[in-house]
């Protein structure tokens, strides 16, 4: 039964018994550890506890999968004993992930919950920049000698690994402890027990370095298709491994905060239901106001063209039509070089192949809505639906160039922004969707009107 049958089925103060049903329980329901966290982050935090105390030796997986808030309530509720045999059987890389939520002056205070061991360990992992790789480090991992037989490496993981994420490879090591190849374990497992651990190995690795941030891991385990990387200090000593579970987290992290970020709004620090309301309206207020205070640029722009507007009231209708063309335009070339630039697909140095493409695609798409534009016009006169006066031909005209020139500079503005920001260092999906909105909205009534002016002169105007 999948968990959201389950939540339709049982009410939250139900849901914890699920923990607790034996085989011989009319309907047996088995739950992945995951579930049974997501589970738990449903219930009030009294509730919680009370589901948490009866996960038994499944208490330390399900902690692992619980998000960050949630993990650190339950550890401040918990009795002393519970939280250290917790923290410590917690995987490196979730421990440092928790830890480093920690500010500085609460971190003493949970490390002393661990041994010395784990202690140590955790400290020096946090010691790293916090954009590191650190932070996924997973210390579990087991190194081989290139001279080993097969059949002697098999029990040396036997013996020396457990049964987790980090087991689906083991690491050759030369005399210095550097790392010479990664071999799957699937690999070993097929080869001959009397080979040699050179004979199987193929002389490739990809590799990270602990100081790697952690997009630079998004990036090798995409390009590489790798589950597990081994992580090396200056040395080319192994200090750990990165597994792609951990990888993918931090990718959907980052396209969370771009997608945030791009819909003119700080990205928020925690997942929306958890965030509280002051601090979600802290975040979306800030880009708000700014836009709001560019926006009144376009009453200033309608202000100064006051005049042309009392003459031929007409050409207020086609306003949202035209600043809409733009502003989207706009946005869909700001998206596809954001895109493209955070896929390395172009980088600075290709804005005049950018401006190039867009300025084409600009011409293209504002000539399709110049079109219809004027064929609308044409068809609302002709039908009788409205009558645009004497002049709609120059009317339909005016609004079909516009749509042209609003639309190409919208693409050009889309495209160059981004490539503008990231080369002055700064976030292009944070600043781009206000810059883009305010700037074409502004130009786009200008270009409007500076057609308008021309070709109505003598005329409407």
């Amino acid at each position: 039964m999948k968990l959201r049958e389950l939540k339709d089925k049982f009410r939250p103060s139900e849901m914890k018994s699920l923990f607790t049903r034996s085989v011989s329980s009319p309907e047996v329901v088995v739950l992945h550890a995951s579930d049974k966290a997501k589970i738990i982050e449903d219930l009030p935090l009294e509730e919680a506890l009370r589901a948490f105390a009866d996960l038994g030796d499944e208490q330390v997986e399900v902690f692992s999968y619980l998000e960050i808030v949630r993990q650190r309530e339950l550890i401040d509720e918990l009795p002393v004993a519970r939280v250290s045999a917790i923290l410590n059987g917690l995987s490196s890389d979730d421990r440092t992930t928790l830890f480093a939520s920690f500010s500085d002056e609460e971190l003493p205070r949970y490390l002393a919950f661990l041994n010395h061991e784990n202690k140590g360990e955790t400290n020096e992992l946090l010691d790293y920049p916090e954009k590191s790789i650190a932070t996924l480090v997973h210390t579990s991992f087991v190194t081989v000698r290139e001279d080993m037989s097969v059949a002697d490496a098999i029990l040396h993981l036997r013996k020396n690994i457990k049964d987790n994420e980090a087991a689906d490879a083991f690491f050759v090591v030369d005399k210095e402890g550097r790392l010479i190849d990664d071999i799957p374990v699937r690999k070993l497992v097929l080869s001959e027990p009397e080979l040699k651990i050179h004979e199987i190995m193929d002389g490739f690795f990809v590799s990270l370095s602990i100081t790697d941030s952690k997009q630079d891991a998004v990036e090798k385990f995409m390009e590489y298709d790798r589950i597990i990387l081994p992580v090396v200090d200056e040395e080319e000593k192994m200090m750990g491994v990165v597994t792609v579970d951990d990888v993918m987290d931090v990718a959907e992290e980052r396209d969370t905060r771009e997608m945030q970020q791009f819909g003119g709004m700080e990205s928020l620090d925690v997942p929306y239901v958890d965030t509280p309301f002051a601090r979600l309206i802290q975040k979306r207020a800030g880009w708000l106001i700014i836009l709001f205070i560019s926006e009144m640029l376009t009453a200033s722009a309608m202000g100064y063209f006051s005049a042309e507007i009392e003459k031929a009231v007409v050409l207020a209708l086609f306003v949202p039509l035209i600043i809409s063309s733009g502003g989207n335009s706009g946005s869909q070339a700001a998206t596809l070089i954001i895109r493209a630039m955070a896929l390395k697909e172009l980088s600075i140095r290709d804005w005049w192949y950018v401006m190039r493409r867009e300025v084409l695609s600009g011409l293209t798409l504002g000539l399709i809505l110049g079109i219809i534009g004027f064929l609308r016009i044409a068809a609302w006169q002709s039908l009788g639906w409205y009558n645009y006066g004497a002049d709609w031909l120059l009317l339909a005209i005016t609004v079909a160039f516009s749509l042209v020139g609003v639309v190409m500079w919208g693409t050009l503005s889309g495209s160059m922004i981004p490539i503008i920001l990231k080369k002055c260092r700064l976030d292009p999906a944070t600043s781009s969707a206000p810059f883009v909105a305010t700037l074409v909205d502004v130009t786009g009534l200008i270009i409007y009107f500076s057609i308008a002016a021309t070709l109505l002169h003598g005329s409407l105007l």
